[in-house]
């Protein structure tokens, strides 16, 4: 049987566009006992990297310490026409440059604030007390899928209408 990303795969750049216009990933990762935890979470994308701001306290950052995998997905569409997402397998690894931290702060307030926003400003400021920190989603596998670009084929219809509704063609008599 074929899948979603077999018959409409969404691959290269069409991938990374599509990533960086999305707000939302889920990432599961193993915890110590080997329970899966799951949440969702905020993403940017710099230079085909993908990275995720975590918090010291976060359960993902302590798997990430402990070299455990993870698997991620960022998905959207709400019907079969239009349901589109990309599944990564990998593992998350820590980034210490500050000019790249920088960046990925100032491209996360970009995303998700803008200039005025009410909360802004208490966000970066917790993550500052929270001991926020970047990791990169190392992808060793990412399989996307896009049923945006799905043409449907045309198919014969039957339908039975009421008696008084007639071909919309006009005679020229009429």
């Amino acid at each position: 049987m074929a899948t979603a990303s077999q018959t409409n795969p969404l691959r290269g750049e069409k991938r990374w566009a599509y990533l960086t216009r999305q707000k939302t990933i889920r990432v599961a990762s193993t915890n110590e006992d080997g329970s899966i935890y799951l949440s969702p979470l905020w993403f940017v994308i710099d230079d085909k990297k993908i990275y995720l701001p975590l918090d010291a306290g976060s359960r993902h950052g302590a798997n990430a310490e402990a070299e455990r995998a993870v698997a991620a997905v960022v998905d959207a569409g709400d019907e079969y026409t239009t349901v589109s997402g990309v599944r990564i397998l990998g593992s998350l690894r820590a980034t210490s440059d500050t000019t790249l931290v920088d960046r990925l702060q100032d491209m996360v307030f970009e995303k998700y604030f803008h200039v005025g926003h009410p909360y802004a400003e208490q966000y970066f400021e917790f993550g500052e007390f929270a001991g926020r920190r970047y990791f990169e989603l190392v992808a060793d596998k990412m399989i996307g899928w896009d049923s945006r670009e799905t043409t449907m084929p045309a198919v014969p219809e039957a339908r039975v209408l009421p008696d008084f509704v007639k071909d919309r063609i006009l005679d020229a008599d009429e």
